[in-house]
């Protein structure tokens, strides 16, 4: 089987900043999507082989995946997209990673992990921003605290975010929130709890959210009570409360339309100047059953420019042939130092207690 990978989803923000990373890098990428013209457009600026591939075309895809070892998917929204793209990876016996950072999607990949070990694919989603640190952290507290039954992550990031990350989060609003209490997802209601966190600069107020590691952090460490913030104004945790009324509404189709049609007004994505002053900090705290504790912090630069450079050192282990089949997620397969191995990533222990 060659070995280079596809990277489906190349012509949106994150797909675009990652195939570039990888020509820099010296990775040749097949860069796949369903636009036609954009895709040429990028291809033949980046010298690369570009495939017109709808998600849809279960043959076109089963053909172009026998060329590639991989797969990068990068094409959301991917509560609809992943589907039909893992089914052909597992067919096809073809490595599958995405950006994704939703609860979902792991929970249905887990459901797979038989069928995937048996055909030798590793199913890897979240390979960037969320959850690649966080996910390091997790499993360094771990580490750190064996004996570890609670777990909190939270996360400050700054810089902006996507267009496709906005519509990510418009289908997510009509959704309750979640916790994992006793290895089991848990709803509750949204921006359910708050918390000051020290990510390093003094409190900061943080708000608990359906964070990606809700199912990544349990499936790294164990860990059976999980709790994830992000950090949020105190003026601004109104908002994230309302959706347990507005939620509704705009959850319907109706509702959808228009907050899509809002988040085509927003730009594509942050500027090269932002994401270069940009940066994320993380916190995570494990405590044990007896009151014993240990916390540590992060710092990363943009979760951009971070996403892109995760996927890409993942993409090089599988194409040298580190692959662990079945699903995984990025510390049970490569350790909690993975992180530590991109560039501008930092960990700090605090004292323990």
């Amino acid at each position: 089987m060659p070995e280079t990978f596809m990277l489906y989803g190349a012509t949106g923000y994150t797909g675009r900043l990652t195939a570039r990373m990888a020509v820099q890098q010296g990775l040749r990428p097949v860069l796949a999507g369903r636009n036609a013209a954009k895709v040429a457009a990028l291809a033949q600026e980046l010298g690369l082989e570009g495939r017109t591939l709808a998600l849809e075309d279960a043959a076109g895809l089963d053909a172009a995946l026998r060329e590639v070892t991989a797969v990068l998917h990068c094409a959301g929204p991917f509560s609809q997209t992943y589907p039909p793209m893992a089914a052909a990876c597992l067919r096809a016996g073809v490595h599958y990673l995405d950006i994704t950072g939703e609860i979902a999607e792991h929970e249905a990949l887990v459901a797979r992990d038989a069928e995937a070990r048996a055909a030798g694919v590793m199913l890897l989603p979240s390979v960037g921003f969320d959850v690649v640190p966080s996910d390091c952290l997790a499993a360094h507290l771990k580490r750190r605290l064996p004996s570890a039954t609670h777990l909190t992550l939270a996360f400050s990031p700054a810089g902006g975010s996507s267009r496709g990350t906005a519509i990510t989060g418009a289908e997510m609003v009509n959704r309750a929130g979640l916790v994992r209490r006793d290895g089991i997802i848990t709803p509750v209601p949204a921006g359910w709890k708050s918390r000051d966190v020290d990510f390093g600069g003094g409190p900061v107020s943080c708000v608990t959210i359906p964070w990606g590691d809700l199912a990544t952090a349990y499936r790294s460490t164990g860990i059976p009570n999980i709790e994830t913030y992000v950090a949020v104004p105190r003026a601004a945790q109104w908002a994230l409360k309302s959706a347990r009324v507005l939620g509704r509404p705009l959850g319907t189709r109706p509702g959808q339309r228009l907050l899509r049609a809002l988040v085509g007004l927003l730009p594509e994505g942050p500027t090269d100047a932002q994401r270069a002053a940009g940066y994320s900090l993380l916190w995570g705290e494990a405590t044990d059953a007896a009151g014993n504790r240990a916390a540590s912090r992060m710092r990363t630069p943009h979760a951009y420019t971070l996403t892109a450079a995760a996927a890409l050192l993942i993409v090089r282990r599988v194409l040298a042939g580190d692959i662990h089949p079945g699903y995984q997620t990025p510390a049970s397969a490569y350790g909690p130092d993975l992180a530590l191995e991109l560039e501008g990533v930092t960990r700090e222990d605090l004292p323990a207690t």
